[in-house]
């Protein structure tokens, strides 16, 4: 495929050889005290395959969001290693000790995204997104059909080749299965694919609409819209079978998103004549109303620390995403799109704009654009 995925690099980065590591078998941690600065010098990544390291590892240290990049001695932390033969090498120093220093085999891309992501977490607590995946549906072909990509936009594929409506993926927690509503049949139901093996199984094919697949945090269930009642409801499904039905209403229920804990639900349903929000226990009962504020909600996501809820909201004739804290902290608009999923940090979003699928770091409310050139680019997905 003529990829056109475009990678956005977020600075120059400089490369220092010779650098000298201790034993890389041993990978100590730290705790970073509210206090504690996080301001990183980066010295490069030497080696024959350092170039190619240091891009990689640069943006996604930018991307984090967690981190000033500072000139190397002016950092609290500094970052350094070496790539060459399939291996990376990282260390990270502060005030002369070593907190992280750890070796990653493969090519110098996903070396370098794990040692972002291990970077992250030992200095911060929180996972990083650099290995994670999104899915979304392109319109390149003249069909819609699912791609995925690296977090950053980079090595993106076609997935499906139906040649017919391929929409609504769902990527699994970690990122080896995708679910997705196909047209196939000449109506809708689920498909799942085997990322790993490329094998594919119509998992979900009850008379009438079977759509809007959205995987458990184990990755074992799906929740999703069937109609099979003769009214959109929303279901739990095994990936070996069978439906469980949990909703009951005059409405239409669609966009399922599920707790960390695999205990609720929040989906939209438009019982009342425009969508709302509601929250249900994963094992059915009664649906109750997310009190967000806003006249007009779809695509809920739940983040991961189960702190936020983020959501489309209808603003200015268009769409807005809005982000409520589930704690009581009440929801504000962070950006215009649609579609918009938490990563793995709960820190930040990826949405549609319709050409572009985009990085939002929802603290700061700086957007990135990861994704273009792919014609209309909607319905982004994350492994988490």
């Amino acid at each position: 495929m003529n990829r056109q995925l475009h990678f956005l690099s977020l600075g120059a980065f400089c490369i220092l050889t010779g650098i000298s590591l201790l034993n890389a078998a041993e990978a100590p941690t730290i705790t970073v005290r509210k206090s504690d600065s996080l301001n990183i010098s980066f010295t490069g990544i030497g080696g024959s395959e350092g170039a190619a390291a240091s891009k990689v590892l640069q943006n996604d240290l930018n991307l984090a969001g967690w981190f000033s990049l500072v000139q190397p001695g002016m950092g609290t932390f500094s970052i350094s290693g070496t790539s060459a033969g399939g291996v990376l090498q990282g260390r990270v120093v502060k005030a002369g000790e070593t907190v992280l220093e750890k070796a990653y085999q493969g090519n110098a891309r996903a070396a370098a995204h794990q040692f972002a992501d291990d970077i992250v977490q030992t200095l911060t607590g929180h996972r990083g997104i650099a290995t994670s995946t999104i899915a979304f549906v392109s319109t390149r072909t003249g069909h819609k059909e699912v791609y995925i990509a690296d977090y950053d936009g980079a090595n993106g594929r076609q997935i499906t080749h139906d040649n017919t409506l391929s929409v609504s993926p769902a990527l699994s927690p970690n990122g080896r299965r995708l679910a997705y509503t196909g047209y196939q049949a000449g109506y809708a139901d689920i498909y799942l694919i085997d990322l790993v093996s490329g094998s594919r199984v119509r998992l979900v094919k009850f008379p009438g609409t079977n759509s809007g697949a959205r995987f458990s945090p184990d990755g074992s269930l799906i929740a999703c819209t069937i109609s099979k009642d003769g009214n959109p409801e929303l279901y739990v499904v095994g990936l070996g079978g069978g439906a469980r039905r949990l909703t009951h209403t005059r409405g239409a229920e669609s966009s399922p998103s599920w707790a960390p804990s695999g205990s609720e639900i929040i989906y939209a349903c438009d019982e009342t004549g425009v969508p709302q929000l509601y929250r249900i226990n994963a094992n059915g009962g009664l649906g109750i109303l997310v009190p967000t504020g806003f006249g007009y909600c779809t695509e809920p996501s739940w983040s991961p620390d189960g702190q936020r809820l983020a959501f489309n909201v209808r603003s200015g004739g268009g769409f807005a995403i809005a982000v409520m804290d589930l704690n009581g902290g009440g929801a504000r608009i962070v950006g215009q799109g649609e579609n918009p999923v938490w990563g793995a940090d709960s820190r930040h979003l990826v949405y549609s704009t319709g050409s572009t699928i985009s990085l939002l770091d929802v603290p700061t409310g700086k957007s990135v654009p990861v994704i273009s050139g792919l014609g209309k680019v909607t319905e982004p997905t994350w492994s988490r």
